[in-house]
């Protein structure tokens, strides 16, 4: 009988990203008996083939740009840039060594804590199989995250995806990038900068279509400044492979049918969860209609004792919302059971260079809300720190609601955006009113300072 080879858990969790992982060691302490298992590297996404590895490239890709551009800021510099990639790669998988082996090694430390390796599956709603392996228990926390998303007309060719671009130790000669978002316009200023001719294709009739449009022309520019080719309405797009060497995209604009050559191509479509891995239905596990697993504010599935963390909810793509889940989890099993999905405010950050920092609403949501709003927005060009530093691109906006005055929504586009909105966002957890800001005094020379210049600045938002 299989029950008879089960082996019994006070809870399981499968998946260790950054939701997983803190909690394991979170049961542990209150001396449960845990089984994490993971079926690729230790730490996810974020680890392996996200935060740690792209901001490294980023940094190295930003020391290139430094470089070529000094002479605007005085500096000659005789020859441009060498560029090693392979010096690059290894720095990168150092970082990401370091910190999978320090997970490692908080999860062994712990008796409390088995690692098992491989796929898991649903046998039914309390017991799992990985292997050979049948794992039992009342408590499930699915962490599975997400893996890159494939269009039709891209499957029997050779892509890159998010991953395994970072695998490569030559620089690509021509980079065509399919999909203008988050990902994909990260990877292309990075391969620019480090010597690719880089072009991206956006089916959408524009870049990041979360954002308001100011915001994605912003972006575009940005980007053609570089001499990044940015191509939008690109549709029915597909993929091939020559028998010579190299890749051809063919999609139709403007009534017309096209093509572009190039040595690589990246997908960067989207993410699509891993949920579908696990056979859900055998445990009868619900999931929306784009695959993510339907939980509560809770984390709670449909059936009791499975919840659901990170990616695979569909309630947030980033290490931060992840770990949030984690404490979410963890208040609510041994805490005041308060923290829910209700109280996180949406944040992110786009990291281009310059980066963008956003938190709260967009103007397009805020217009959309039907509060009476007030609105400010300012130029880099127009703070003296992004002048000194010779970085005058982008903007910082606040959407305020003029009734409770509460901060609504912010983005701070240019040097040092993804830092700076952090004060926004302090600001928004703390409820505090836009005045109390706005008559702080920030140092000189930042461009933190100009936040309360910012607030001053608010107008009726015309709706």
């Amino acid at each position: 009988m299989i029950e008879d080879r089960v082996e019994t858990f006070d809870a399981i969790i499968v998946g260790s990203g950054q939701a997983g992982n803190p909690l394991a060691l979170a049961l542990a302490k209150e001396k449960w008996k845990v089984a994490i298992v993971e079926k690729a590297a230790l730490g996810g996404t974020c680890v392996n083939t996200g935060c740690t590895p792209t901001k490294a490239y980023v940094a190295s890709a930003r020391a290139a740009w430094a470089i070529t551009n000094a002479s605007n800021l005085g500096i000659e510099v005789p020859k441009s840039p060498k560029i090693n990639l392979k010096a690059i790669k290894k720095r990168k998988d150092q970082l990401v060594t370091q910190t999978r082996l320090g997970i490692r090694n908080s999860l062994a430390d712990s008796p409390q804590v088995s690692m098992i390796r491989g796929t898991a599956t649903f046998l039914d709603k309390t017991r799992l199989k990985v292997g050979s392996r049948v794992l039992k228990s009342y408590k499930i926390f699915i962490n599975v995250g997400a893996r890159p998303k494939i269009p039709e007309g891209f499957e029997d060719m050779d892509y890159l995806t998010n991953a395994s671009i970072l695998q490569l130790e030559k620089i690509p000669e021509h980079l065509i990038i399919v999909g203008g978002s988050y990902i994909g316009l990260e990877f292309a200023q990075i391969f620019k900068r480090l010597g690719s001719k880089v072009t991206v294709l956006e089916m959408g009739d524009r870049l990041i279509s979360k954002e308001d449009e100011d915001t994605s022309e912003a972006v575009h520019k940005i980007l053609e400044k570089e001499k990044i080719k940015v191509i939008c309405g690109a549709e029915c797009l597909k993929g091939k492979s020559k028998k010579s060497g190299g890749v051809t995209v063919s999609f139709h604009k403007d009534r017309s049918d096209k093509k572009i050559s190039g040595s690589h191509v990246l997908i960067a479509t989207g993410r699509t969860p891993n949920s579908d891995l696990l056979k859900p239905d055998k445990a009868g596990l619900e999931l929306d209609e784009k695959g993510f697993i339907s939980i509560n504010e809770k984390l709670e599935t449909n059936l009791p004792g499975i919840y659901a963390l990170g990616d695979c909810n569909g309630k947030g793509a980033f290490t931060h919302t992840a770990y949030h889940d984690f404490e979410i989890m963890q208040d609510q099993l041994f805490g005041e059971k308060k923290k829910t999905l209700k109280d996180r405010i949406t944040n992110y950050a786009l990291y281009i260079d310059p980066p963008l920092g956003r938190a709260g609403m967009t103007l397009f949501q805020a217009q959309k809300s039907g509060k009476n709003l007030l609105f400010a927005r300012m130029s880099m060009s127009d703070i003296s720190r992004a002048k000194e530093k010779g970085e005058t691109q982008g903007k910082m906006e606040v959407i305020v609601d003029a009734d409770t005055e509460q901060i609504l929504g912010a983005t701070v586009f240019g040097t040092g955006g993804d830092e700076i909105i952090g004060t926004f966002l302090t600001a928004m957890y703390g409820k505090i009113s836009y005045k109390t800001l706005m008559n702080t005094v920030q140092t000189h020379p930042t461009v933190t300072e100009l936040i309360p210049t910012l607030l001053q600045q608010l107008k009726p938002l015309e709706q």
